[in-house]
């Protein structure tokens, strides 16, 4: 009997306590363009109750409720999904916060390119939390030129537009191809199709690919980004 009443006052109090569920979701595309050209951007804003441990790993965001109520999302969003090897040019940034936020392990290829942000937040009730992860989208796998500017063309300087860079690939595996849309320019303009046809080279095979466009049109410097097998149409 005695056995018993100890069996039922254990599950009495773990009902009591409250249900800590991890929590998943997939961040949502960017729509604003205001990120530097050649890079990727992820904004994670969550809000937060005591412990968690926040990985993002791709586009997809897993946090693990240490302590409190379950975390939720605020608006996370990315312009491209972190690479699944070493992030090129990685960096951290806290946005927002109201308690102690540190980032616990960088993504690499060991880890599956995985980011690892722990987030400590004691004030009581949510609070709302703000770090930026970015990187170098094609990483440094370019053809020739390095950091060079690229050199402008007699026709580019008798045009209103003018082609700064250019990358093809996919993130982390990408190259210049400022020459060839330079080359491609007739009487002021540009069209091409995204394509590895188009470009020349495959990059990054079975991966989804993207035409990174830094360009000028009358004094004004603008960016275009192009999925695989649309058009670019400058101006």
């Amino acid at each position: 009997m005695r056995l018993n009443r100890i069996v039922w006052l254990v599950v009495f109090l773990l009902a009591a306590l409250p249900a800590l569920a991890d929590t998943r979701f997939q961040i949502r595309r960017m729509t604003r363009n205001d990120v530097p050209g050649g890079k990727g951007q992820c904004d994670i804003r969550l809000q937060v109750d005591d412990q968690v441990e926040v990985s993002v790993q791709g586009d997809g965001v897993f946090i693990r409720t240490l302590s409190g109520q379950d975390a939720r999302d605020d608006g996370s969003e990315c312009n491209a999904p972190l690479p699944p090897q070493d992030a090129r040019g990685f960096n951290f940034e806290v946005k927002d916060s109201r308690g102690d936020i540190r980032l616990v392990e960088e993504p690499s290829r060991r880890n599956g390119g995985r980011a690892v942000v722990r987030i400590r937040d004691s004030p009581g009730g949510f609070g709302r939390y703000h770090f930026r992860l970015s990187w170098d989208l094609f990483g440094s796998d370019r053809q020739g030129g390095g950091d060079r500017p690229p050199e402008r063309r007699d026709d580019d300087r008798r045009s209103d537009l003018r082609v700064l860079n250019a990358m093809w690939g996919a993130p982390g595996r990408g190259r210049e191809v400022t020459r060839l849309l330079q080359d491609r320019m007739r009487d002021g303009r540009l069209r091409v199709r995204a394509t590895s046809d188009e470009m020349g080279f495959d990059p990054a095979r079975g991966q989804e690919k993207m035409l990174v466009v830094v360009f000028e049109f009358r004094g004004r410097r603008q960016e275009v980004r192009v999925r695989e097998g649309d058009f670019l149409e400058l101006p």
